[in-house]
């Protein structure tokens, strides 16, 4: 795809008996926030480390196109935030993240001062000298989230941004990648939060096994795997549950109670027939109307794999 900011086609790689990622194709397009999603071992973290440049892959390919023509990127082009903390632990935070910016190609006095203003963003500037090791889990994952994108990347990585972060901090930084979007930064992130990815993604890559099992938008995944409307209906009762049973256009009927039940309302059918349909059998108190969640999604194209955060030193695929 001509217009996209990066492309992989075809890509695989193998640890001896291990196909880690199988045949994988994708495009990121400019400006977007694209999720690679998938459980414990899918490959996703293997998939990150060849866009990195860490891993070679053994067939397909990886292009970018950051500044419009195919090109090998250089180091100021791209951020990375790892899976793994890849700080130094006994060094202070400021000195720590103007070496990462002069890594990047940033002047010592620039990635310094870029360093204090995302400190005092993220409320770090009162550890801007304290070694990182005293820092807790979440603060950890600010400074290196800082570090990643101190220089303003085109394109940044990010796997599991969210780990370790509290509710509220999840939040901050659900307003960071906004922020960083709107600026003009390509995101890719791969992460296990499903209902914060939902909040964030553009589009989003499910992958198993090291194959893709869905790739689009929200509404495409839930067109995928054929998921309408749930609706949910509370009736004057008490009542017969053999008369929700075959309600036209309505599947999947689920009797709540003796006086509501559910069910899926069929992809493309106007819900006012299936409302009329309801109300010809019963006296319609309420309705409730949701779609299915990412998370939903991913259970049912998973069959029942839900996603779990990987545990502190669980092994990477």
């Amino acid at each position: 795809m001509a217009d996209a900011l990066l492309e992989a086609t075809d890509v695989e790689k193998q640890f001896e008996s291990v196909r880690a990622v199988d045949g994988l194709s994708f495009h990121v397009a400019p400006g977007e926030i694209f999720a690679l999603l998938g459980p414990n071992g899918a490959g996703k973290t293997t998939m990150v480390r060849m866009l990195m440049g860490i891993l070679r892959p053994d067939r397909g390919a990886i292009t970018y196109r950051l500044f419009g023509t195919a090109a090998p990127p250089s180091p100021r082009d791209l951020g990375y935030l790892p899976e793994d903390r890849g700080l130094y632990r006994d060094i202070p935070v400021e000195r720590t993240l103007t070496y990462f910016g002069r890594l990047r190609g940033m002047s010592s006095a620039a990635a310094r001062t870029a360093g204090l203003t995302w400190l005092e963003r993220l409320g770090l500037s009162d550890r801007a000298k304290d070694k990182l090791d005293t820092l807790s889990k979440g603060n950890q994952q600010k400074v290196q989230f800082i570090s990643s994108i101190l220089h303003k990347p085109s394109f940044a990585v990010l796997d599991e941004p969210f780990s370790g972060l509290d509710p509220l901090n999840q939040n901050l930084f659900l307003d960071l990648l906004r922020d960083l979007r709107r600026d003009g930064m390509t995101i890719l992130l791969s992460a296990h939060q499903m209902a914060l990815v939902e909040r964030l993604a553009d589009r989003v890559l499910l992958m198993n096994r090291g194959r893709q099992v869905l790739q689009g938008t929200l509404n495409e995944l839930r067109r995928a795997v054929q998921a309408g409307t749930r609706l949910r209906f509370q009736v004057r009762g008490p009542v017969d549950p053999d008369r929700a049973a075959h309600l036209p256009g309505l599947s999947d009927v689920k009797w709540l109670s003796d006086d509501s039940f559910e069910g899926q309302a069929e992809d493309g059918r106007p819900l006012n027939d299936v409302l009329q349909a309801v109300a010809e059998r019963f006296e319609i108190l309420g309705v409730h109307s949701e779609q299915l969640t990412l998370h939903d999604i991913y259970v049912r194209a998973l069959g029942g794999e839900a996603p779990t955060e990987p545990a502190n030193g669980e092994a990477a695929v």
